[in-house]
């Protein structure tokens, strides 16, 4: 049932949002040098790697100077790229993800290797199911990049502070996930885009 939602919900999406990412791609390419995608290795279900795609938000190379985005005005930010990480439109390429199989709509986001090479044997049990474009724990921490602005140490931070709980909200969908609960977190999701 819950890969059946994600090829018809991905299949529809990609289709219907096409003129939104032509419209988004030639943004971008005017707005600064680079790809328009951006693809990033994440590990997903069983510890499996794959690479997840986005709209590039940031200036060529921005990755190699932190892997965390400090504040809405971090300096490797594109223009574009304020407006498109702003309202989530960075994600909508992860829908390619979800249709092919390496994610899904609903389930724990993605995390890079250097962060889930810190995760405790309680919490490498998120890699149990597949990771997803929304969960509970990026509604909760929808301004994840202004809590770490506010800090000195936004890599301590993350990884002794944010990191943990995430995880925590993660491990919590996995006991009482069902295509209902699924639901519910896409329509919370919608909900936070849309207001702000």
């Amino acid at each position: 049932m819950k890969r059946l939602f994600d090829i018809i919900s991905s299949g529809t999406g990609l289709i219907l949002l096409s003129p939104v990412f032509l419209i988004l791609a030639i943004w971008i390419k005017l707005d600064s040098k680079g790809t328009v995608f951006y693809r990033q290795a994440r590990v997903g279900k069983n510890g499996r790697d794959f690479n997840i795609y986005k709209f590039r938000s940031m200036r060529r190379g921005a990755d190699k100077k932190g892997l965390i985005t400090v504040g809405s005005r971090d300096p490797r930010v594109t223009q574009s790229g304020y407006y498109i990480r702003k309202y989530k439109l960075d994600e909508f390429p992860q829908l390619i993800n979800v249709f092919i199989g390496d994610m899904s709509v609903v389930g724990p986001r993605p995390e890079v290797r250097k962060y889930v090479n810190l995760y405790t044997e309680e919490q490498l049990k998120v890699l149990s199911v597949k990771p997803g474009i929304t969960d509970i724990a990026s509604i909760k921490y929808r301004n994840e990049n202004e809590l770490l602005e506010k800090t000195d140490d936004p890599d301590k931070m993350y990884i002794e502070v944010i990191m943990p709980d995430k995880l925590k909200y993660n491990l919590e969908y996995i006991k009482k996930r069902s295509f209902l609960f699924d639901i519910k977190i896409v329509l919370l999701t919608f909900k936070e885009i849309i207001t702000g």
